[in-house]
């Protein structure tokens, strides 16, 4: 994903590294912020099915905005780098939002370790994952082709929780949907941006 800078006109002070998968989110809240504050550039989404590219993607666009003398700041969680990419920060010397994943950073922690207390079995739905549910998780885990793949892979699970950054009521009614194809039960958080929204108000 190429670079995008919000409220073009001002040059930004602040690079943000992030995952694509955050990009809508992440641009929504950019634009809430004073002219040219920050400048977003986003590696791929699909990267979270290949980490071992992660880190080295980070390092390059690392590299390339300290040639640009900007301060920088990450939006990754841990994305099964197995720490690999808070090694490479504090290396680095850059702050990154807290949380291991984003459905910590979207709900916050006390909220999801109560959520996480309440059960266990939870597969977690943001407005991204709904939006690319049949490609990210029908198609994407196989269960297209081989639906019986879902007893196994969604056994230990009870719920689908949707943690909404949105009130949108299509995308409401297909995470309903989905929930019912991979046949667990349906619930519903509004979230909002959560933790993105105060992370990045220390840059304005």
């Amino acid at each position: 994903m190429n670079k995008q800078q919000a409220k073009a006109g001002k040059p930004a002070h602040l690079h943000l590294i992030a995952c694509g998968a955050l990009a809508r989110e992440l641009l929504v809240l950019i634009n809430q912020l004073p002219e040219g504050a920050v400048e977003l550039t986003c590696l791929p989404a699909s990267w979270h099915n290949h980490p071992e590219k992660i880190v080295p993607g980070l390092k390059k666009k690392i590299a390339a905005a300290r040639r640009d003398g900007m301060e920088i700041a990450v939006a990754y969680g841990d994305c099964g780098t197995g720490g690999e990419i808070d090694a490479l920060l504090e290396a680095e010397n850059i702050a990154r939002i807290a949380g291991p994943h984003c459905y910590e950073m979207f709900l916050g922690k006390p909220d999801f370790d109560a959520e996480m207390d309440q059960a266990l079995g939870t597969f977690f739905l943001t407005d991204y994952m709904v939006r690319h549910f049949e490609r990210i998780v029908m198609k994407g885990m196989g269960l297209r082709q081989y639906p019986q793949l879902r007893d196994m892979y969604f056994a230990h699970y009870t719920r689908v929780l949707y943690i909404a950054q949105t009130r949108s009521k299509t995308l409401q009614e297909k995470a309903q949907k989905a929930a019912c194809e991979l046949g667990l039960d349906y619930e519903y958080r509004y979230t909002g941006y959560g933790e993105f929204s105060r992370f990045l108000k220390q840059f304005a």
